[in-house]
């Protein structure tokens, strides 16, 4: 009988283990939730707890600038460097045959979002120093790092863009902006790269780790800074724009106080813009790789229906250029969703009468990973529900190639008002609970429509 994937790495981290001096058997060995990315697998072994990190598959990496040992090494530098990084305790070899990945100690707390927003504002402060010692790590022990200039950025972000077909007006005007707003050479440091609510580790409301490194390079500190500040990372608290933990004034004061670098409004927002269009683009790659084979869960797919998200940030990033007339004009009503029917359920019924079933039946007897994936599984079946009834297409590629050739720009007469109504209700049709759908709602439709009575 085949082994299953259980037995697979169970056994290989046994021989793993073994190579490090550390012998018994492993035991409590469970696939963890969330990682868009990466795998990562908690284990136990002679008392102690330790987390596989693994690619789904080495297409899935192919792709990368860092490779599996090159971030192990970042992780140990960081480490070295006095960053509350994980301990690499071991990497995998191909007569392992468990793929690409290593094995950290497992560093206490969690990473569950909801649990680092609720810590005391001294987190912000605590997350600010670990990002300064980032920064202060030397650039020539980690030579292998890829470097980041703003316009050799900008330029690749444009050359995915197309490659994704080129026809999502927002990312078009995201890009326009940054390609109009570049800003003059920084000073390079090493960035982690994905330093954000979700990526740290919080115990008992204190910093114990900071996690997921496959994103490190060389570049401006305002990067990093801007990254965690991005509406999606802050998990709904949109009046604190600093890490959803408290201001941004109060994350540069602790920033600056650690030993970063001077703050710099203007290089901020062009990396808060450059970074919003990356996750757009980061999103649309995720389709890309279900497609091609490279991953073909069903997260990757959800995931991918996640650009409507930023499609509306970056409106909400780039409205204030627009002209006043603009930014108070009314928007164009919605088209009206399809009336249901009398006799035979619709499609979209169908899938609400599936979503129930899962719900009553299947999910009481499913925990931790499978738990998971079936809420994943139950959002997919909403959004195709969803569309079924009513959802504007988010594709535009003429529109798109009239921005990026100047033809065009928020300046047009109602062209704001159209893309406002355009991302309010692909993102209503796509992930209805994104908090920031809620906020916009407000602005664009309430606000405009007692301010035009």
């Amino acid at each position: 009988m085949a082994e299953t994937l259980m037995e697979i790495l169970a056994g290989g981290l046994t021989r793993v283990m073994a190579r490090t001096g550390r012998t018994g058997t492993v035991s409590g060995l469970q696939r963890l939730s969330g990682g868009a990315n990466m795998q990562s697998w908690l284990f136990a072994l002679a008392g102690e707890s330790f987390v596989l990190r693994r690619a789904p598959s080495a297409e899935w990496v192919a792709g990368r600038q860092l490779d599996m040992t090159k971030e192990a090494a970042v992780i140990r530098c960081a480490r070295a460097g006095g960053v509350s990084a994980p301990e690499v305790v071991a990497e995998l070899a191909p007569e392992d045959e468990m793929g690409l990945g290593f094995i950290m100690r497992c560093v206490p707390g969690s990473p569950d979002p909801e649990i680092a927003l609720a810590s005391p504002p001294e987190l912000l402060e605590e997350i600010a120093a670990a990002m300064a010692r980032v920064h202060a790590l030397d650039p020539q022990a980690l030579p292998f790092l890829p470097v980041l200039e703003p316009a050799e950025g900008v330029e690749a972000l444009a050359a995915q863009f197309a490659e994704a077909g080129g026809d999502r007006p927002p990312i078009a005007l995201g890009l326009a902006w940054l390609r109009a707003n570049l800003p003059p050479p920084a000073p390079l440091v090493v960035l982690h790269g994905d330093l954000r609510i979700g990526n740290i580790m919080v115990n008992d409301g204190r910093l114990s780790g900071v996690l997921d490194w496959e994103l490190a390079h060389l570049g401006d500190a305002h990067e990093d800074l801007a990254f965690g500040c991005m509406t999606v990372w802050r998990f709904g608290r949109l009046d604190k724009q600093g890490f959803g933990l408290g201001s941004i004034a109060h994350l540069v004061r602790a920033y600056e106080a650690a030993g970063g670098t001077a703050f710099d409004p203007a290089r901020f927002r062009f990396w808060l813009v450059y970074r919003t269009v990356w996750w757009a683009l980061g999103c649309l790659a995720m389709g890309k790789a279900w497609r091609g084979g490279a991953d073909r869960s069903l997260e990757r797919v959800v995931v991918a229906r996640r650009a409507a998200e930023q499609d509306l940030d970056l409106l909400l990033l780039l409205e204030v250029d627009a002209p006043e007339a603009e930014r108070a004009r009314i928007l164009p009503p919605s088209a009206k969703p399809a009336a249901p029917g009398e006799g035979e359920p619709s499609a979209a019924e169908i899938l609400t009468a599936i979503s129930e079933w899962l719900a009553a039946t299947v999910k009481p007897h499913m925990a931790g990973r499978e738990r998971f994936e079936l809420a994943v599984a139950q959002n997919a079946l909403g959004i195709v529900r969803r569309e079924l009834v009513a959802r504007p297409s988010p594709h535009d590629k003429a529109l798109c190639e009239a921005i990026l050739g100047k033809r065009t720009s928020l300046n047009e007469p109602g062209l704001l008002a159209t893309l406002r109504r355009r991302a309010l209700d692909a993102l209503a049709a796509d992930m209805p609970k994104y908090p920031a759908l809620g906020q916009a709602r407000t602005l664009w439709e309430t606000h405009l429509g007692e301010t035009n009575q």
